[in-house]
């Protein structure tokens, strides 16, 4: 048998030949057909049109038996055209309804479009992530639009690729317009032109479905001569509808009328009824607490649901022991699914978005998609801050992990499933954000680039099939670096407390997906930096219970005598004592500064620094002058050791004097702070937030001695220098108006001090929150001043509405909370007496 001559010199041979020659015999029997030579359409007929058939030659045919038919040389097949099939006509199978269907809006949604009509054709694109009910959607809606009797044609194509997209048209032409089945680019074109429609014919009402395109280019055909590219989206018609499938998000897909419908996960109470209905079509029942939970677990996703409630079933497990083996990080996704899939599904839960995964690394920039999510898989499923990603960390790992050899220009080339390959060249900011866009294209994470963090989200599931695809030094690595990247992004000083919290709850994220890695070999800082972001956003109690995993999984990992032992046990002391235990950080610092003498020495750094620490809570449990005494013992040893203007040195000067003054000596604190300050600017410029802090310190100490005009004047000066050095919602900013305003008051006018601090606690609820410690003394502030302008009742209820939160946020035996207590029971008091007759005045420090 002779084939068609090759195709690459088309421009030369613009019309192929057949040349048959020097053929065997063949030989027939029964009701067979043999032919030696030739087989094919004949001469301008067919999908390739031939300018010319040779035969020369041919060996015997032989036919054997009636019926039989024997052919030497050419045989032409005229095969008779079929006639069209009449209306309504359907082409292609809907899948059928899943157990358990749930109605959703999305129906409605497409229902209430349809019946709204128009002028025009109606094109509805279906997107969303891989298993949330895409194709059951679209086939419910050409069920109800076939079944209402409102089509002429039906046709569901599975548009995966395009070759399925050409042979569905094809199949539609051959039934409808008597198209040629040998040829199917000509009957899909056929198909294409019969659907506009013409004058004087009757009209056609039509529903094409093109379910789950894989790649928007599959939908334009691109033949070898540029001339001939064609649509394959269904021309336009008023009588036509076109529904299309699909978990791209390219704008090609959208535009030109065509209505974008995303399609997202059950609510809450779908999921429950989803798994309720289809555990009870077999006689099942669990209690709806626990089902209500699992489908928390699950992300409410529906193919996730279908498949729980699939292994459900077979395995005759409990919803809470699924439960317990989803939560298990060794049990890996794949071992979750039920042998057989419900619903004629085609994959697994875990490889429902490896075909999505594969499609993202191949879009530009090539191979950096993966490895960008392998990342986004170990951070907070609800949004991670898009600076995170596209940092330094972030990038550097992208380059090291990316799985293409090379990219176009030099840099990626072809695509190489499971290659991995450093890349001679960094990655840059706008690659990195390419590849978020990469996934966002294939529906793997959701970006909100608009908002005002760019946050990025993925669905629990996908980032649980993610981890499961690394190896255990993969997933490690992956972790050490997104851990860096978060510390990367983290602000030394954290004025947007939005963005703060984020990263606490990626932070948190992180440690439950990846714990183990972030102890090895060392404890990564971030663990520490979390810590005190908790306690300075006002989370104190939140900061201790993390110090205290930290200080004990650093003893047990790495040993009690370790580095970040020593340091995670310090972190530990500081926040209890700030969550008002002074009396247990005190015992808790000794104890840590004998272990450090002993194993660091006297004279490090660290050793110095819990000193410093212990004098100052020494002085918070009550024992001013055991402060004074302790930190003038320390101050000489850091002259010794660190030289007298090392920041640590001046530091402790500063608390030496704050001390002093709280142990009686006001006058002795502004000496002290008037003399630090002299230094500070020398050493460290007039700018500098430790020379503003002294500053404050210093004015504060003058109204404590008496001179409260004066105060109120240099915090002013003050206020202004912060404004313009550090800006107006910086805690320091902030802390200086609160003592501004203090010091107003104190100086004879209450009137402008609860103004001023009225206009604070706006500010700080904006800045800090409702719940920050700053917020609660503000809240303090403003109720004393209130009773101080005569208003006691007003002061009093105040004061009872701040005690309330102050034991919710801050437990009822913190020093804050007793205090409010205190001034709770003065101004009640007061009030009870007649205006103008107090005879207490209650001050309360910032």
């Amino acid at each position: 048998m002779a084939k068609a001559s090759s195709r690459t010199e088309r421009n030369e041979k613009p019309e192929p030949t057949v040349t048959v020659a020097g053929t065997g015999n063949a030989e027939a029997s029964g009701d067979g057909t043999a032919v030696t030579g030739h087989r094919g359409p004949a001469p301008g007929t067919g999908r390739a049109s031939l300018s010319s058939l040779h035969v020369s030659r041919t060996g015997d045919a032989t036919a054997i038996g009636a019926g039989a038919i024997a052919v030497s040389g050419n045989l032409t097949v005229q095969r008779a055209l079929q006639e069209p099939a009449p209306w309504p006509h359907q082409v292609g199978v809907i899948p059928p309804e899943a157990q358990s269907f749930q109605h959703r809006a999305e129906a409605d949604r497409l229902r209430a479009t349809v019946a709204g009509g128009g002028t025009t054709m109606l094109s509805q694109v279906l997107t969303g992530m891989g298993g949330v009910g895409k194709t059951q959607l679209a086939a419910a809606h050409a069920r109800a639009a076939w079944d209402d009797g409102r089509l002429d044609v039906l046709v569901w194509i599975t548009a995966s690729a395009q070759s399925s997209v050409v042979s569905g048209y094809a199949q539609a032409g051959v039934e409808l317009c008597r198209a040629d089945p040998d040829d199917p680019e000509r009957a899909a074109k056929q198909f294409l032109a019969w659907l506009t429609p013409k004058p004087g014919q009757p009209p056609c009402r039509w529903l094409i479905v093109l379910d789950d395109v894989a790649d928007p280019s599959d939908l334009v055909v691109r033949a070898e001569n540029a001339g001939s590219h064609y649509s394959l989206w269904p021309p336009a018609s008023p009588h036509g509808q076109v529904l299309l499938t699909t978990r791209r998000r390219d704008a090609a897909l959208f535009g030109q009328g065509r209505r974008r419908i995303e399609v997202g996960l059950f609510a809450p109470a779908e999921s429950a009824g989803y798994l309720t209905a289809s555990l009870a079509a077999f006689s099942r029942t669990e209690p709806a607490d626990d089902l209500t939970a699992l489908a928390r677990d699950l992300g409410h996703l529906p193919l996730a649901l279908a498949q729980a409630a699939a292994y459900l079933i077979d395995s005759g497990d409990s919803a809470a022991a699924y439960r317990e083996r989803l939560a298990d990080r060794a049990i890996a996704l794949a071992d979750l699914s039920p042998e057989t899939l419900p619903d004629e599904q085609a994959a697994a839960l875990a490889a429902a978005w490896s075909l999505s995964i594969d499609r993202a690394d191949t879009l530009r920039p090539a191979g950096l998609a993966r490895p960008m999510l392998h990342l986004a898989a170990l951070l907070d499923a609800n949004g991670i801050p898009q600076s995170v990603l596209t940092s330094a960390p972030a990038r550097s790992y992208l380059a090291a992990n990316h799985t293409t050899a090379s990219r176009k220009g030099g840099r990626l080339g072809k695509w190489r499933p499971g290659r991995r390959q450093r890349l001679a060249e960094p990655v840059s900011f706008e690659e990195a954000l390419g590849a978020l866009r990469a996934l966002d294209r294939l529906s793997l994470v959701d970006r909100t680039p608009a908002s005002p963090r760019q946050a990025v989200r993925v669905h629990q599931l996908i980032q649980r099939a993610a981890r499961d695809s690394l190896t255990s030094h993969q997933h490690d690595q992956a972790a050490r670096t997104a851990a860096d990247a978060l510390l990367a992004a983290w602000p030394e000083i954290e004025r947007d407390t939005g963005f703060s919290q984020d990263l606490r709850i990626n932070a948190v994220s992180l440690i439950r997906h990846a714990e183990d890695a972030l102890y090895r070999p060392d404890a990564h800082t971030v663990l520490y930096r979390l810590s005190e972001s908790l306690g300075k956003s006002g989370q104190v109690a939140a900061a201790v219970d993390h110090s205290r995993n930290l200080a004990s999984n650093t003893h047990s990992r790495l040993g009690a005598d370790h580095l970040d032992t020593l340091i995670a046990r310090s972190h530990l002391a500081h926040w209890q004592g700030e969550a008002g235990d002074a009396a247990g950080a005190v015992r808790a610092l000794t104890d840590l500064l004998a272990d450090q003498v002993r194993v660091l020495g006297p004279n490090r750094p660290s050793t110095l620094l819990t000193r410093y620490k212990l004098a100052s809570y020494r002085g918070e449990a009550g024992d001013a002058a055991g402060a004074v005494r302790a930190l003038a013992d320390l101050l000489a040893d850091q002259v010794r050791v660190l030289g007298p203007d090392d920041p640590d040195t001046l530091n402790t000067r500063g608390s030496l004097a704050l001390w002093r003054g709280l142990a009686g000596d006001a006058a002795g604190a502004v000496q002290a702070f008037g003399d630090l300050l002299a230094d500070r600017v020398r050493v460290l410029g007039a700018d500098h937030p430790g020379t503003l802090t002294t500053r404050h310190n210093l004015a504060s100490w003058r109204g404590e001695a008496g001179d409260a005009a004066g105060a109120a004047q240099a915090l002013a000066d003050l206020l202004a220098d912060r404004v313009r050095v550090v800006g107006p919602d910086d805690p320091g900013t902030l802390t200086t108006r609160g003592n501004l305003a203090s010091q107003q008051g104190r100086a004879g006018d209450a009137a402008r001090a609860v103004q001023a601090f009225g206009d604070l606690l706006a500010d700080r609820v904006r800045v800090l929150g409702a719940d920050h410690p700053g917020t609660l003394t503000t809240r303090n502030n403003l109720a004393h001043w209130r009773g101080e302008a005569g208003d006691a009742a007003g002061a009093a209820q105040a004061l009872a509405d701040l005690l309330a939160d102050q034991v919710r946020v801050l437990g009822p035996d913190h020093p804050d909370t007793l205090t409010t207590r205190n001034n709770l029971a003065h101004w009640r008091k007061e009030a009870e007496r007649r205006p103008g007759t107090e005879d207490v005045r209650r001050d309360t420090r910032t």
